[in-house]
């Protein structure tokens, strides 16, 4: 039996679609951290290693261009990874201060296992939606997700 909607509570009562927002990342995202516990991953590490899988060998700098994470968390995460044996960092050929991340075999063997969790996500996610409610669902999504990135309103009111 799935878990019932949750009360909009009334001081979110005027951002009743943030509110939705809020709930669908944190059900989204625990669901999602339960699976890559079973893959020995931690959050925000899969995306680190999906970067690396479609292009290995960038730069730390790169990859946290392209994560959009802060500096400390990509630090620590590939720390870990490291330690886990995922990957390797070394210094740069044409400046020994700029690392470079390589994915391990034990690394670059997590490509299917990832793709399989990211479907099977999908799948879940949209199991009570038609394919043109997901297709919809996915623009809106990314609309809103330029709409935040772009100040909008909030900026507006603070000037």
């Amino acid at each position: 039996m799935a878990a019932p909607t949750p009360r909009t509570p009334t001081t979110a009562g005027e951002g009743p679609m943030s509110y939705a927002i809020f709930q669908l990342a944190r059900a989204h995202r625990a669901r999602a951290a339960a699976m890559l516990r079973e893959m020995d991953l931690h959050p925000g590490q899969e995306l680190l290693l999906m970067q690396l899988l479609d292009r290995d060998g960038q730069t730390q700098s790169e990859l946290l261009e392209s994560v959009g994470l802060d500096h400390s968390t990509v630090s620590k995460s590939l720390r870990r990874m490291q330690d886990a044996g995922l990957l390797v960092r070394e210094p740069a050929a044409h400046d020994r201060r700029v690392m470079v991340v390589h994915l391990t075999d034990k690394g670059r063997a997590l490509r299917e296992p990832l793709a399989a969790m990211w479907q099977t996500l999908e799948e879940t996610s949209a199991r009570d939606l038609t394919a043109e409610q997901a297709e919809s669902f996915v623009r809106i999504a990314y609309a809103i997700t330029d709409a935040i990135n772009s100040g909008g309103v909030a900026a507006e009111k603070c000037e």
